[in-house]
């Protein structure tokens, strides 16, 4: 898969990480260079429109919107920093502009950071202005012709080639690079940091010292002098010299939990405040730099590998039910999830998966690539969908490798894709977090901005075209077909094989049971994925779906789970 958006650009862009794109390295294509014009356009039109709404809740001046914006971020990563030079140097022109009462989308295109090829329509996200979008563009572009900025700048391909801010953007590599290196982050490794790929995304690691010593392996020597598998329990029982670990986990069937998984396995977030002027403060930002390093995904909230309780206040994720079943399967979890990821692309990161077959413990692997086979950014979507009989090579690649990593009696789950037409028909009138405040900006006018720029996560459902999102949706149940007969037909040595549907339809029906409301399942701000309450409820169906068919796949109830829990507490925390 590509990699996240540049955390680089992000800050750059007042820090609201879906808006950014990398700087186009030296020799890379026009294509290249448009998507990045592209993504610095959205980041534009979408820190305006807060400014401009910031300046309204709190009717203030646009340079004290602009200020309070600012104030509200953190220190880390030269955030607060990079938000101060981006106001003085476009704060000018934004002031002159926002005075004379146009739209972001109109700012945007003046001060040259909206492409526009001749021949192609102007982008916009906002009604256009009663003049119409060029006749207010002509406007804005008078009242900036003799902008010292503009002279001085031109026009930038991203935010990070600003010369005032280049430097910013190096620190603030440096600053990552530092925690740990970027070339590094799939490497097969466990961490006792959070982020960058760290015990949020896989177990924490115990022992950082000793590379034997990580989550998910057999204990050495029953973990008599340590404890070598990171489960928390170790040593003897002074009563009769017996060690814990061998009295507690031998025999107990103890597995792991593996997500082979994509952005929304990840848990792809952008919290709503963060775009919404009335609910904005310093502690709507203070998880930005958290959320910058994890690559604006959530995995220690997620519904599969997640170890925290989620914000509905339930032990609700599949590990933490793991975790409950068998107290010996502690930390024993693996996020190998990508945003962008698919059945294609999986193959060149699967090789992170860390499991040794003569020394560690079975895992239960969930195969949940939901919808990047179907979804891209192009223009002509449908040629770059994968097709069912490439679908069935990337699977069938994907098993053999598992069958070579995991240890025999592991189990190996299919996850279908989503029917996502779910997008457009729950969220397609509703306003956007942006639109909320004025009324103006619906999920159609959202999802054709996106279009219009090209950016687009999934041009086949989040599309006002009918006939698409059919084809799209009929396409993924191809792919799940697929999924659906290699589990029934093929066997391989280390693991068994299932199927299971991913159940969006019935997750919305419970939920509406439950008083909820079908779009509450949707990220509000990208418009695209799951929110943290549809990962809960699927976690929910998935562990139905699994002890009521393969109950082995979950292994054993653990009689011994609350004298461990008396004895190690915690088991050592996350």
């Amino acid at each position: 898969m590509q990699r996240s958006p540049s955390v680089l650009s992000a800050t750059a862009l007042l820090l609201f990480p879906l808006l950014s794109v990398a700087p186009v390295p030296p020799g890379e294509t026009q294509a290249a260079l448009r998507l990045s014009k592209a993504h610095t356009c959205l980041g534009c039109v979408l820190v305006v429109s807060v400014i401009e709404q910031l300046a309204q809740v709190h009717n203030c001046t646009v340079m004290a919107a602009m200020e309070r914006l600012c104030g509200y971020l953190p220190e880390k990563l030269f955030l607060k920093s990079s938000c101060y030079v981006m106001a003085d140097i476009f704060g000018p022109d934004l002031i002159r502009l926002l005075s004379t009462r146009v739209n972001a989308d109109v700012v945007c295109h003046a001060i040259k950071l909206c492409p526009h090829d001749a021949g192609n329509p102007l982008c916009h996200l906002y009604p256009p202005p009663e003049e119409g979008l060029e006749k207010a563009l002509k406007k804005a572009e008078t009242i900036v012709e003799n902008s010292q900025t503009l002279k001085r700048l031109g026009t930038p391909a991203n935010i990070c080639s600003i010369p005032p801010l280049a430097k910013l953007c190096q620190e603030i590599e440096k600053v990552i690079n530092n925690h740990l290196p970027l070339e590094d982050l799939d490497e097969d490794k466990y961490s006792v940091f959070p982020t960058l790929r760290g015990y949020h995304w896989r177990g924490k690691d115990c022992n950082d010292r000793e590379k034997a010593v990580y989550p998910g392996r057999r204990s050495v020597n029953w973990d008599v002098l340590q404890d070598s598998n990171c489960n928390g329990i170790w040593g003897v029982d002074p009563r009769d010299g017996t060690p814990y670990e061998k009295t507690f986990c031998h025999g107990s069937g103890a597995r792991g939990i593996i997500l082979l998984g994509d952005s929304a396995g990840a848990h792809f977030h952008i919290p709503p405040e963060w775009l919404t002027a009335t609910q904005m403060s310093s502690k709507s930002f203070s998880n930005l730099p958290t959320a910058m390093t994890n690559e604006l995904d959530w995995p220690q909230l997620s519904g599969m590998t997640g170890f925290l309780n989620s914000t509905q206040g339930n032990e609700n994720s599949v590990y933490l039910r793991l975790r409950q079943r068998n107290r010996c399967n502690h930390r024993d979890y693996q996020s190998i999830s990508k945003n962008g990821a698919s059945s294609e692309n999986l193959l060149r990161f699967i090789k992170s998966l860390s499991r040794q077959q003569l020394l560690d413990h079975p895992a239960l692997v969930i195969y949940s690539m939901i919808g990047n086979d179907v979804c891209n950014g192009k223009a002509d979507t449908t040629a770059y969908m994968t097709s069912p009989s490439a679908m069935r090579s990337h699977v069938l690649e994907a098993l053999r490798i598992l069958d070579s990593r995991l240890p025999q009696g592991s189990h190996v789950v299919l996850s279908g894709l989503v029917d996502g037409r779910f997008l457009w028909d729950h969220l397609h009138d509703r306003l956007h977090p942006l639109g909320q405040l004025n009324k103006d900006v619906t999920y159609k006018q959202f999802y054709t901005f996106l279009s219009c720029l090209q950016v687009n996560p999934c041009e086949g459902w989040m599309s006002t075209n009918e006939t698409l999102r059919n084809f799209t949706s009929e396409r993924a149940a191809q792919l799940s077909r697929v999924l659906r007969e290699v589990a029934a037909h093929e066997a391989f040595a280390s693991f068994r094989l299932f199927y299971v549907n991913y159940p969006l339809q019935e997750m919305a029906e419970e939920w509406k049971k439950r008083g909820g409301k079908p779009w509450q399942l949707i990220e509000p701000v990208d418009g695209f994925h799951p929110s943290e309450v549809a990962l809960a409820l699927h976690a929910e169906f998935f562990w139905t779906a699994l002890l009521r068919r393969w109950p082995q796949a979950l292994g054993k109830v653990n009689p011994f789970n609350d004298r461990i829990e008396k004895l190690f507490g915690d088991q050592g925390g996350h």
